[in-house]
């Protein structure tokens, strides 16, 4: 087995196994996962490959539309000791993406991180993020490695449309309950609050400011 496919196996039977979200257990399952290890978060070589590798991915969707896909970038070689190291390391890893994307921010979100219509773009397109690392408290997001979650903001829109949003965020939320005993209290609908908040998986106080500004 080759160590590529070592570390999806990995990844895939993290998710498979009774994870709470129902969608993430689905594109495993449906073989719809893009999934590449960029080794170290900090590399910059990398990081060239994973914005070009997204481009990639983004031009490919345009084929797939109806089909709810993810792409998954792991970090195998980084350690984090705590959730706010692994937190910061996101950030600075999705502003160095940001610098070197010439592309405008997608018209459909807000780059304010403040704002309750944010959500991270890159090549003019939006997505929502969800940062896992083995010392997350929550246990959804206690992956084996660290990783980013890239999900298309428009597929969320898809569901809305028809009529399955609010079905499938809610049986997430009980399963994601029952898997730890209380409900994720970053969690909340878009438009209520910034989902930047959500991004890395901690929970963060009232006050939470991100770090960096993505207004050009």
């Amino acid at each position: 087995m080759k160590m590529q496919d070592y570390t999806e196996s990995r990844i895939r039977e993290f998710i498979l196994d009774d994870h709470p979200c129902v969608m993430a257990q689905s594109v495993f399952a449906d073989d719809n996962v893009t999934l590449y290890d960029y080794k170290k978060m900090d590399d910059e070589k990398q990081q060239i490959k994973l914005l070009s590798d997204i481009k990639t991915y983004v031009d490919n969707q345009e084929e797939a539309k109806n089909t709810f896909q993810t792409f998954i970038a792991v970090f195998k070689k980084s350690k984090f000791q705590t959730e706010l190291e692994f937190e910061n390391a996101m950030w600075k890893l999705l502003h160095n993406l940001h610098e070197m994307d010439e592309s405008e921010w997608d018209p459909n979100t807000n780059p304010d991180t403040g704002s309750s219509k944010f959500s991270f773009s890159l090549l003019g397109t939006s997505f929502y993020l969800v940062g896992m690392h083995p010392m997350s408290s929550r246990f959804a997001r206690k992956s084996p490695y660290p990783l980013i979650v890239f999900n298309l903001h428009s597929q969320f829109d898809v569901l809305r449309e028809v009529n399955r949003y609010t079905r499938v965020r809610d049986l997430i939320r009980r399963r994601d309950k029952a898997f730890q005993g209380f409900i994720n209290p970053m969690l909340e609908d878009f438009g209520k609050n910034s989902e930047a908040r959500q991004y890395s998986g901690r929970a963060v106080p009232k006050d939470w400011k991100c770090p960096y500004n993505f207004k050009k």
